[in-house]
């Protein structure tokens, strides 16, 4: 299937092999290729998996995820009773819905539809059934709030273009990446740690979630410099993750789409 959308969607195999270029431009142009061919056969087997979870029980599914690093989670809620969580469209993201339960933390998770419509109606139906509690990124602010207030960890995925409105540039793989400042801002606001996870596919239906150390966010007189700093660390945090497996990252998104605004010419 995967190899099918390679060959078929041209637009979308140009996009990710500009992409590929921009973030690797000292790997060789076939091991690009490679990369870009092996993104595409991920989400054939995200199909396949999604397809699988929904006739599947969740204790079928969760006892093919493997988590490293719960430690660190469990130590962020000691500390402070609630956490963001940094994720990323990587690995089969979305059987992290399920995978909270391994967790034994209440979980909302902020999300907007997907681009891919079949894709969205499939991914909506597992995190309906996987108990999380879903928050549209439209009209987010009082439900996620709330949410911490409650306990709960709230997930936010901060690896796609965010318009000029809701971003600010950071680098991203060497470019300036618009990205939503939405996570460093209840970061800064309510003094929440943020907690980066995120899964790798091991194999067809087996994959290992990665829990990292929590950043802690400290009182700061500058909160506009404070947001600004935490969402290049998020961008930096990403992008380490993204390299242990590129091929299971989303090169087919317009990662980039937003530019900075050019600097005004002197005037004579």
């Amino acid at each position: 299937m995967g190899d099918l959308a390679f060959v078929v969607l041209a637009n979308r195999r140009r996009m990710a092999m500009a992409n590929l270029e921009q973030a690797f431009p000292e790997m060789a142009s076939a091991d690009r290729r490679r990369v870009c061919r092996g993104s595409f056969q991920h989400l054939g087997l995200m199909c396949v998996e999604l397809c699988a979870a929904m006739t599947a029980t969740p204790e079928r599914i969760l006892a093919g995820i493997t988590l490293v690093g719960l430690e660190h989670l469990k130590d962020a809620m000691a500390k402070h009773g609630r956490a963001l969580v940094l994720t990323a469209h990587l690995g089969n993201w979305e059987l992290l819905a399920l995978a909270h339960r391994l967790t034994g933390v209440p979980t909302t998770v902020v999300m907007r539809p997907l681009d891919a419509t079949w894709l969205d109606a499939m991914a909506e139906r597992l995190r309906r059934r996987s108990g999380i509690e879903l928050v549209d990124k439209r009209n987010a602010l009082r439900p996620v709030l709330g949410a911490l207030n409650r306990g709960r960890m709230v997930a936010l995925l901060l690896d796609q273009n965010a318009s000029r409105r809701e971003g600010i540039f950071v680098s991203f793989f060497g470019r300036p990446a618009s990205t939503s400042k939405s996570l460093a801002v209840l970061a800064v606001r309510t003094r929440t740690p943020v907690v980066p996870i995120f899964i790798y596919r091991e194999r067809l239906g087996e994959h290992r979630v990665e829990i990292h150390p929590f950043f802690n966010v400290e009182a700061t007189g500058d909160s506009e410099q404070a947001v600004a700093e935490l969402t290049q660390r998020c961008a930096a945090t990403i992008e380490a993750a993204v390299t242990v497996a590129p091929n299971q990252w989303l090169w087919v998104h317009n990662r980039w789409r937003t530019k900075p605004v050019p600097p005004e010419e002197p005037r004579p």
